[in-house]
């Protein structure tokens, strides 16, 4: 059985404020959440004066010590044990949306300043010239008027739409639902699909699901023989929130090309994973690795940890241009139990090229 495409940052261990609380009433709301990476600590007295800091720079030793503890625990599962776990997927993944339903996930707010693609009232990529984002700053990809394509499509779900996200591994729709409740734009239709049937179901029986603006359906990204509802060049935006990790290493470069061609020319891929030696890898113990940081957790599902080189390699080879690729090293705190977590994330955003004028 193929690899899943799930919703990823699950666990208690992985998913520590994750995500802001609370409902988005209006987007000038959203637009007053300060983006990741403006928050410094300069004074480590400091630390527990904030829930979280941004950019925390690693000593040598502490790099060191996580390499350490990578290398100690990686010795992998045997080949039977990994193809149950490959097997089984579905089930764990279904097991995992029925035990907690719609509790476990908050929305994740914090969408709409790090990727603005997803907001009201987006236009279309102008500037094709490559762009790095070393200090964070939030870019508006689709400067311009919605995307067109001079292809003609038959008949799907969202076909009079002017304007198309799909979210893949939408989980219980904590990304969904955020965003249509928060774009009005009347041209707007989203799409969400997740490995688990579960899930699926729970997104539909959402109060808030409305067939006329989105369409959920379950779907295994890593399958190659599995079609998805739209045709090839007729979406504006992907979104993978912490997905393409729960695939099988060997599956995702093929999972990354299959998405790259539903992209119209000038479409983007946003991405936000796991990163190497995050404190969720850190934590694994013995008998939990699958293959080089690759690993299962306690209840049957899996996570795989990045590097921003691995990630720019999948992308371009689905020929995909950069636009941006960092990571996000974030401290963490518990102010009432006085600790301190660090966090590493991979965000990216690739676009496909414009067609020729």
């Amino acid at each position: 059985m193929a690899a899943p495409a799930v919703a990823g940052e699950h666990s208690s261990a992985d998913n520590v404020s994750e995500a802001a609380k609370g409902p988005v009433e209006n987007f000038s709301e959203v637009q007053k959440r300060p983006q990741f990476g403006t928050r410094f600590l300069t004074d480590p007295r400091q630390v527990f004066q904030h829930n979280a800091w941004d950019n925390v720079e690693w000593s040598a030793e502490q790099e060191a010590a996580a390499q350490k503890k990578v290398q100690e625990n990686s010795q992998p599962l045997p080949a039977e044990k990994q193809e149950e776990f490959d097997s089984r997927a579905n089930e764990y993944w279904n097991d995992f949306y029925t035990i907690h339903e719609n509790r476990f996930f908050k929305d994740r707010h914090w969408l709409f300043t790090e990727f603005p693609e997803l907001a009201p009232k987006q236009k279309h990529l102008q500037n094709t010239e490559e762009k790095e984002t070393t200090n964070n700053e939030p870019m508006n990809l689709l400067n311009g008027e919605h995307l067109s394509s001079s292809h003609s499509y038959g008949t799907f779900p969202g076909d009079s739409s002017s304007y198309r996200i799909l979210e893949v591994g939408c989980g219980v729709g904590n990304t969904v639902f955020p965003i249509l409740k928060t774009n009005n734009d009347p041209g707007l239709f989203v799409y969400c699909c997740d490995f688990s049937n579960t899930a699926i179901d729970l997104v539909k029986s959402n109060p808030e699901y409305d067939s006329a603006r989105c369409h959920a359906f379950v779907h295994d990204m890593s399958e190659e023989s599995a079609e998805y509802p739209m045709p090839n060049q007729s979406l504006d935006v992907i979104v993978l929130i912490f997905v393409l990790s729960a695939l099988h290493p060997q599956k995702m470069q093929n999972a990354i090309n299959r998405l790259a061609r539903l992209l119209k020319p000038g479409g983007v891929l946003l991405l936000r994973d796991y990163g190497r030696y995050d404190m969720a890898q850190l934590r694994f113990k013995k008998g939990r690795c699958l293959s080089e940081h690759f690993y299962v957790r306690g209840d049957g599902t899996r996570v795989y940890f990045f590097t921003q080189d691995e990630l720019h390699d999948f992308f371009s080879s689905a020929s995909l241009e950069k636009v941006q690729n960092m990571v996000d090293r974030r401290l963490q705190v518990n102010r009432g139990k006085q600790l301190t977590m660090y966090r590493v994330w991979v965000q990216c955003k690739y676009r496909k090229a414009l067609a020729p004028s």
